[in-house]
């Protein structure tokens, strides 16, 4: 047995869908360990899970999109004696545009942090899960059931995320190790903001709270399932993109672009 202290390490939980898994890991007993790039907005989640009478999280301010963010990671965790047991690989971000005009630094930093460093992570601590039987969650989206004009490179790392997910599923449930993969469709966050998206670019129907969408993220976690698709139109949606063959899904995807955001 290792004397290490178990804790749950959450990526991109400085705001949205990671600030809100923070608060449903810390209500139900977690000890934290919250990773971002912005040090004031990190230390305000750590402040409001303290207040709400939860064990304070350590906060780590860095870049995963950077090559040794994951490795950093890994010994910041060591010097105080701690080691994961559960992994939500939440960091991420996406760009809206046609991926020949968009900036090409821009899109190789969204594959290295989208899929490099989920990739990473979801396999560095694979013997500290194992000792404690925790698991991962990895985030994805809706946008990972379907190819998208627009968002080529976005669609592309999310697809990945599941794919990758649902093969780890099998291939570390022998090991005690739950791994499950979130799918939301749109969640009203500063998501859209960063990727120059407009907030009408989705049907409003599949619209869910970052808080609705961590709490059945958690469950499903828990629960042991290999993916989870919060709301009942969206996970029909996700049925049908599977159903449809693969040009008219692509086709559909591109009819529900709005004229202000093309």
């Amino acid at each position: 047995m290792s004397d290490l202290k178990p804790v749950t390490l959450i990526t991109g939980a400085s705001a949205g869908i990671g600030a809100a898994l923070a608060s449903v890991f810390a209500q139900h007993g977690h000890q934290l360990v919250l990773v971002a790039r912005r040090a004031a907005e990190l230390a305000a989640v750590a402040d409001a899970i303290e207040h709400a009478g939860h064990a304070r999280p350590h906060v780590l301010p860095l870049d995963l999109a950077e090559k040794d963010g994951p490795g950093r990671i890994a010994r910041e965790l060591a010097a105080p004696g701690l080691e994961p047991a559960i992994v939500v690989n939440n960091a991420g971000f996406g760009l809206f545009g046609e991926a020949a005009r968009l900036p090409p630094d821009a899109q190789l930093a969204m594959i290295d942090l989208n899929v490099r460093a989920l990739t990473d992570l979801s396999l560095r601590f694979v013997e500290s899960l194992a000792r404690h039987r925790g698991g991962v969650l990895n985030v994805a989206s809706l946008g990972a059931f379907v190819a998208r004009p627009q968002m080529a490179i976005y669609h592309a790392t999310k697809a990945y995320a599941l794919s990758l997910s649902e093969a780890l599923h099998h291939e570390l449930k022998p090991h005690g190790i739950k791994v499950t993969v979130l799918c939301p469709g749109p969640v009203k966050t500063e998501f859209q903001q960063r990727s120059g998206m407009s907030e009408s670019l989705y049907p409003a129907f599949l619209t869910r709270s970052a808080e609705r969408v961590a709490r059945e993220g958690y469950d499903g976690l828990m629960a042991g399932r290999r993916v989870v698709i919060p709301g009942t139109h969206s996970r029909v949606t996700a049925m049908v993109l599977r159903l449809l063959p693969r040009g008219r899904a692509i086709a559909l995807a591109r009819r529900h672009q709005t004229p202000e955001s093309t």
